[in-house]
């Protein structure tokens, strides 16, 4: 069997998957670390959007994964996948969606189904010392503002297009009064020229011819 007949029986995940599962702590033990696992991927299949512990989530987004995968791979007339939906998803209406409302949103897609982001971390507060690190988790396409804002070309904006022309109609008028300064500076300074041009001319023969002598 080559590698192209495998990929067809065994869901690709899009995500980094660990090779061994994370040692998540929980007083109840294993059965607690699944019981918490399912409550996440309910809950993220649910709101798609959620902020929870990162390990927690970033274990749980691989189980919401391979649900999703192979709900588009077999569909639900599949016994081992609504087996497995059954057995992951906590509320039953919540299976509805998954393959109802989901499985038609990412049919086509060639991405992953979720994306995951680092929380805030917060500040200790008397109220408030844990200080462990969050992620918010979230399925693709969910109804939700997006967490990160895309740049955008806002100079069409009304508020960009009017700071545009009040920056060239100052500028215009800077440039007036320089060039206004200039043409003054140039006049006094012809002006100056003309006077001692007209003080020298203006010296009397006497004067001159006593100069002469002198000399």
């Amino acid at each position: 069997m080559n590698q192209a007949e495998v990929t067809k029986l065994v869901s690709r995940l899009r995500i980094p998957i660990l090779a061994k599962h994370r040692r998540l702590r929980n007083p109840e033990g294993p059965q607690g670390r699944v019981k918490k696992l399912r409550s996440i991927v309910t809950a993220l299949l649910k709101y798609e959007r959620i902020e929870v512990y990162h390990y927690d989530g970033d274990e749980a987004r691989g189980y919401v994964e391979r649900l999703i995968s192979d709900a588009i791979r077999h569909g639900d007339t599949h016994k081992e996948t609504m087996d497995m939906a059954d057995f992951w998803i906590e509320e039953k209406n919540i299976v509805h969606k998954l393959f109802k409302v989901l499985v038609p949103r990412f049919q086509n897609t060639t991405v992953s189904y979720t994306r995951a982001y680092n929380a805030p971390i917060p500040h200790a507060t008397p109220e408030k010392s844990d200080l462990s690190f969050h992620s918010v988790i979230e399925l693709r396409g969910n109804p939700f503002p997006p967490l990160v804002q895309r740049a955008v070309d806002s100079r069409l904006h009304i508020q960009n297009v009017l700071l545009d022309e009040a920056k060239k109609e100052y500028r215009a008028q800077k440039y007036a009064e320089i060039a206004q300064d200039l043409e003054s500076r140039a006049n006094a300074d012809s002006s100056a020229k003309s006077e001692e041009l007209a003080q020298n001319n203006s010296q009397t023969p006497s004067e001159t011819t006593t100069e002469t002598e002198t000399k």
